[in-house]
């Protein structure tokens, strides 16, 4: 998802409580603060010498151990009010891709790609998940486009394979 189409979710939404699901059925507990918001330049080689750039927008959360009894989400509008104070320090790239940072005691610290959302009654649901590493030179690499299990089995990254 787009940073832009990230923020007007939001906006469109500020009535609701904002909830991030980080694996199917498990959210980010309602202690939770958004603690910092990276704005990211990544230029990349490859491993077929392929040169990439991208930006992306990382917003950070965290959940603080003195809030642990908490009852109730932040707010969309609150999210909203701290994302545009960020915007007035450190403008967006609106056409970058959005993630989420997150880690507790029993998931590791990850920035998680927002798939989607959902509403639910009162509640903003962002749906959160992880990407697989993937060579991006398979042509390169003269690796085929078929699933895992194969690619294991046929496979090897040789030293005169044109790849690494």
């Amino acid at each position: 998802m787009k940073t832009q189409e990230f923020l007007s979710i939001i906006n469109d939404n500020k009535d609701k409580a904002l909830l991030f699901e980080y694996s199917p059925n498990l959210l980010v507990g309602t202690n939770y603060h958004i603690t910092e918001v990276k704005h990211i330049s990544i230029d990349s080689v490859d491993c077929g010498a392929q040169t990439d750039s991208w930006k992306e927008t990382i917003i950070q959360l965290w959940e603080s151990p003195s809030e642990l009894g908490k009852t109730e989400y932040m707010s969309a509008f609150k999210a909203l009010g701290i994302l545009n104070k960020v915007a007035k320090m450190k403008s967006y790239n609106l056409e970058s891709e959005i993630k989420i940072e997150y880690g507790n005691t029993h998931f590791h610290t990850a920035q998680l790609y927002v798939q989607g959302f959902v509403i639910k009654e009162n509640n903003l649901i962002f749906k959160l998940s992880v990407a697989k590493t993937d060579c991006k030179a398979k042509e390169i690499c003269g690796i085929p486009e078929t699933n895992e299990e194969t690619l294991i089995s046929q496979v090897s990254c040789s030293p005169n394979s044109g790849c690494c």
